[in-house]
């Protein structure tokens, strides 16, 4: 049980001082990606051939870690020099690199053939805050999170911060809800904790639905304490003693990494009664979501918890009146929260000076598509579409031609090519008719089809409203109907005219997010491709 601050640093340097003083790491990531290649095997099994040797074991141990966000370049494996706090990472390497893998804890040489350019782009160009221990730390280990200043902002806001003091961090901080909404975080939580109420509730949102994005789940996975830390520190700040963690059911290894967590957090007295000796009390729990995605809006959310079917509900009232089971509740994802521990730790100025004025700090995002570097990045806010393509993500595959960028999943645009200069932050892509969403960006070449991408955003709207209101229900079948004739080449100019006013009403119309948004990739193909539509028109 840690019962201070003073104990959990003195933790963390006892591991510090067993890792620096004679260990070297071979870091096998075991996230998603790498783990549908056989990496968990990998680890495990690299694991007992180096136990078997006794040098070697002296030399250097294997942990699994989180995704170190170049997919495309699964598995990845690093030798960190712990003594020169060195990385070397490569990647693509197999289980039969099995025996080079046990040589390299000798020579640095052997797999230089796999060895990735630590100095290129993709890695010199991120910032990470959210992402800092991915690819570091075993999320496994409870220790192995502490010796990296884990839950040190926890422990020193409890014996040296006010719950306000918590709540204009987070504000000055200026960061904005990463879900997609880009609501002020701080001004969200400030509410609620004036809201009087014996009971209130932190919700973390991990039921990320959006198509291509993974940004939620590889953090789920790769550092869960530290969304355990964020949520605890929300509790305490909006004086809250119950948070739940929504996850759909088909993130398995994100929801094992989190019980497990969990589990930990309350063995070491950093979830439960009284933390750190003070009056403070905070637990977690786990919820499934069955895979909807009405269900990442907060009311649906919020419904679905309650164990009823995940419809959502008009606004106001807000969550931060009458919440869940009618008590004020914060909800924010999970990107949110993992921001949150690293602004305690260093103040929210220092955040405040990465990005933008209004949009500050970083940004997690998921490439994929028509891109080399797939995988997850976590760059500045403001950086442009261009550099984020071109240099971070390593441009297109050879002999391909970009297109269009699709930034907000289903609920955002497609951007063309001549705004490639455009920065990356809330008002900039909301001004081109998109908006930065969770995260998701997909990258499509010269042979897509941009009206085939809008019924394909808008079909995936159709299969997932709720049903609740006749605009979302009935609107986006209508529009989906309307795209295909468009796509057979059957459309009349009047079904042009149908299709932009229909869009009209399925925004202006709708209960929800879901709805209000759909019609985005549509009104945004128009504006940008409306060529390709009129070539869908019959001749007359």
């Amino acid at each position: 049980m840690i019962s201070s601050l003073e104990e959990l640093q003195e933790l963390a340097n006892k591991k510090r001082c067993n890792e620096e003083s004679c260990k070297d790491e071979l870091r096998v990531c075991i996230g998603s990606s790498c783990a549908a290649l056989g990496s968990e095997a990998l680890a495990k099994d690299l694991a007992k051939e180096v136990k078997k040797d006794e040098q070697k074991k002296k030399k250097c141990k294997v942990k699994g870690v989180g995704c170190n966000g170049l997919c495309s370049a699964a598995i990845m494996v690093s030798k960190y020099h712990t003594s020169k706090q060195e990385e070397i990472i490569y990647g693509g390497v197999e289980y039969d690199d099995m025996e080079k893998l046990q040589e390299l804890i000798e020579d640095d040489s052997i797999l230089s053939e796999k060895k990735l350019d630590m100095q290129g782009a993709f890695f010199t160009q991120q910032t990470k805050i959210v992402l800092e221990n991915a690819g570091v730390i075993d999320p496994n280990d409870i220790e192995d999170y502490i010796a990296h200043d884990g839950y040190l902002a926890l422990f020193t806001a409890l014996e040296d911060m006010t719950a306000n003091e918590v709540i204009e961090e987070v504000k000055t901080s200026g960061l904005r809800g990463r879900g997609g909404g880009g609501y002020p975080t701080g001004l969200k939580w400030e509410t609620v904790a004036k809201v009087e109420s014996d009971q209130k509730y932190i919700i973390c949102n991990g039921d990320e639905g959006d198509p291509g994005a993974f940004m939620d789940r590889a953090v789920m996975e790769a550092d869960p304490h530290k969304i355990i830390e964020g949520m605890a520190l929300a509790g305490f700040a909006c004086g809250a003693n119950q948070g739940y963690i929504y996850v759909r059911a088909e993130y398995p290894t994100a929801v094992e990494k989190l019980n497990k967590a969990i589990k930990q957090a309350r063995k070491h007295g950093i979830l439960g009664t009284q933390i750190a000796n003070t009056s403070f009390s905070f637990d977690l729990e786990v919820r499934l979501g069955g895979g909807a995605f009405v269900c990442g809006e907060a009311t649906a959310l919020v419904t679905s918890i309650e164990g009823n079917r995940g419809n959502p509900r008009q606004k106001p009232p807000h969550l931060s009146d009458y919440g869940l089971w009618g008590e004020p509740t914060v909800l924010n994802n999970v990107e949110t929260f993992a921001n949150i521990a690293p602004i305690i730790r260093n103040g929210g100025e220092w955040y405040k000076a990465i990005g933008t004025e209004k949009s500050a700090g970083t940004k997690v995002f998921a490439l994929t598509g028509h891109i080399q570097n797939t995988g997850l990045v976590e760059v500045p806010m403001g950086i442009s579409l261009r550099d984020l393509i071109y240099s971070v993500g390593g441009g297109l595959p050879e002999g391909s031609k970009l297109k269009a960028i699709q930034t907000g999943g289903p609920s955002g645009g497609c951007i063309p090519e001549e705004l490639l200069d455009t920065a990356v932050d809330y008002d900039s892509l909301k001004a081109i008719g998109s908006i930065m969403g969770s995260g998701g960006l997909i990258v499509m070449d010269e042979n897509s089809n941009m009206v085939e991408v809008a019924r394909f955003f808008m079909d995936f709207c159709k299969s997932e409203s709720c049903g609740k209101c006749v605009p979302c229900r009935v609107g986006t079948t209508e529009l989906n109907d309307l795209l295909d004739k468009f796509i057979k080449k059957e459309a009349s100019k009047s079904d042009f005219e149908l299709l932009k006013n229909m869009c009209e009403v399925v925004q202006e119309g709708s209960l929800c997010g879901l709805g209000q948004t759909a019609p985005n990739p549509v009104l945004s193909t128009i504006k940008y491709f409306e060529d390709e539509y009129k070539q869908g028109i019959k001749d007359d």
